[in-house]
């Protein structure tokens, strides 16, 4: 394939991204799409079908990740003990938020121009009708289901979450039976995005945990466990 011209790297441009990215270490640099050429893809085909989420101009396909080399990731399809996971965690929310907050499953939320994960769980406030305009740019709380992926939930996620100011997030760390909550956003320049969380605290399946969203409701960890 030829190389982009300057031109056709522009931001309209839906072959080529948004942004050329050098990469240290002498490889080849990597093209960042923009949530406009995202969509446009999408509109074309390109993902077939596929769940994707666009997470800092990188498009990821997911559900389950491999790890190769750091920082690198190949996802497929889901699993039944992430299916379980996602869904069990969404009932026990259900029963905690009933009346400001609604609770989404796998559903997008705008973090930025190049940012639009879909996390497993998010409770938002307001209502779902609140949204039909726009989806949200914020949460109370975002939860992952991590069977395969636990190294890039705790790294990219976490990190741009932090970015995001997401208050509580937390990680069901499904092979340790743990769960693992994340809070207060600090500024981190050793993380992916440059934002950690100065809080990181692990439940096992005998504790309660309480999220900032409900401080009156105690969560036995094991009932949010697959």
């Amino acid at each position: 394939m030829e190389h982009a011209t300057t031109e056709t790297t522009k931001r309209n441009s839906v072959f080529w991204g948004t942004e050329i990215k050098e990469i240290a270490g002498g490889e080849p640099p990597k093209i960042l799409w923009n949530k406009d050429e995202y969509y446009r893809l999408a509109d074309l085909g390109f993902f077939n079908g596929k769940r994707v989420e666009l997470i800092e101009g990188e498009i990821f396909v997911k559900y389950n990740y491999t790890e190769f080399d750091e920082g690198e990731y190949e996802m497929s399809a889901m699993s039944s003990l992430h299916f379980s996971g996602v869904n069990v965690a969404a009932e026990v929310m259900r029963e905690v938020f009933k009346k400001k907050y609604f609770v989404s499953v796998q559903c997008p939320i705008d973090l930025g121009e190049s940012s639009e994960p879909e996390p497993d769980v998010t409770i938002i406030e307001g209502k779902a009708r609140d949204f039909k305009n726009a989806i949200p740019k914020t949460a109370a709380l975002i939860i992952e289901i991590s069977d395969t992926s636990l190294s890039y939930d705790r790294g990219k996620k976490a990190s741009l979450y932090a970015r995001a100011k997401i208050e509580d997030y937390w990680i069901v760390n499904v092979k340790d039976k743990r769960l693992e909550v994340y809070r207060r956003p600090i500024k981190d320049e050793t993380a992916f995005y440059g934002f950690g969380y100065g809080e990181i605290r692990i439940f096992t399946e005998d504790d309660e945990v309480s999220p900032l969203a409900a401080p009156a409701a105690n969560i036995k960890v094991a009932d949010i466990l697959p």
